[in-house]
């Protein structure tokens, strides 16, 4: 991605956009929409399910969106971001809302296009469960490791793991909820911590809604240790760390993939040449 300042964390970028150093000036940008996408899933064949809980701000053509955890967003929320202008909610007390303006700001300045260095890959039509796996073998393609490298995986995917192992890597689920996997490993709460013996990283943009993003970056950067993230939290903000600890992310803007049985489009930044075509 063609980017004017090189971010080196969250807080630089989002200064960076209050002032308008990337783009026009956001106090004259209003979200004309704001919502919430509330799903619960547990796709046939497997045991478990989970449930999902984003806030996403419409400006013009973009939607910017951030993950949080059920139940945790204030209704206030949508009333501060509609109709408000983006400089105002880059300011907003919430972290999550925070991410989705930012988020919503960048995808209207620099949308998912070649020109902004996006790698289109399309997911086919489908259930629920073939449309994840698809997507999460798009995923585990940026990941340019060795067989039997170990991968921290931050926010549990089952589809992920399996796309993992099915390329001979030995994934370690973490996530804060805890608990265990749909085949019974289990799954450690303390991501930095599992890092420290993990080869690579694996990261949901949920990260940025919840604080836990910057540590981790730094912690790829410091060790020289790949960092891949998939993105519907901060679809537009992640790409924007590429060579500053990130080396890949997968950018899947709203509408997501369990949305709709259609076709769709994720957007691949980084990481090596696909394996093949979708």
């Amino acid at each position: 991605m063609t980017t004017a300042l090189g971010p080196t964390t969250f807080d630089t970028l989002l200064e960076s956009a209050r002032t308008g150093a990337l783009g026009p000036d956001p106090a004259g940008r209003r979200i004309a929409v704001a919502f919430t996408t509330r799903q619960a899933v547990r796709h046939d064949g497997r045991g478990t399910g989970y449930r999902n809980e984003v806030l996403s701000l419409r400006l013009g053509e973009a939607v910017g969106s951030c993950a949080v955890e059920p139940g945790a967003l204030p209704d206030s929320a949508i009333d501060d971001c509609v109709g408000a202008d983006v400089a105002r909610l880059l300011h907003h007390p919430l972290l999550p809302v925070r991410v989705a303006a930012l988020d919503a700001y960048l995808m209207h300045v620099t949308p998912h296009t070649p020109a902004h260095g996006a790698r289109p890959a399309g997911l086919p039509a489908g259930t629920s469960l073939e449309k994840s796996r698809a997507r999460a073998r798009v995923v585990a393609e940026l990941l340019d490791v060795p067989a039997g490298s170990r991968v921290l995986v931050v926010g549990v995917v089952n589809s992920l793991l399996e796309a993992l192992r099915g390329r001979g890597l030995d994934p370690v689920p973490c996530d804060f909820k805890g608990g265990v996997t749909e085949w019974g490993d289990p799954v450690v709460t303390d991501a930095l911590a599992a890092a420290e013996h993990c080869d690579a990283l694996l990261v949901s943009g949920m990260t940025l809604g919840n604080g836990t993003f910057e540590p981790l970056r730094r912690h790829a950067l410091r060790h020289g240790k790949p960092l891949v993230m998939f993105a519907q939290t901060g679809s537009a903000i992640l790409p924007r760390f590429l060579g500053h600890g990130v080396t890949a992310v997968c950018a899947e803007p709203y509408p997501f993939f369990w949305l709709d049985g259609g076709p769709g489009t994720v957007h691949r930044y980084g990481g090596p040449a696909p394996e093949g075509t979708r």
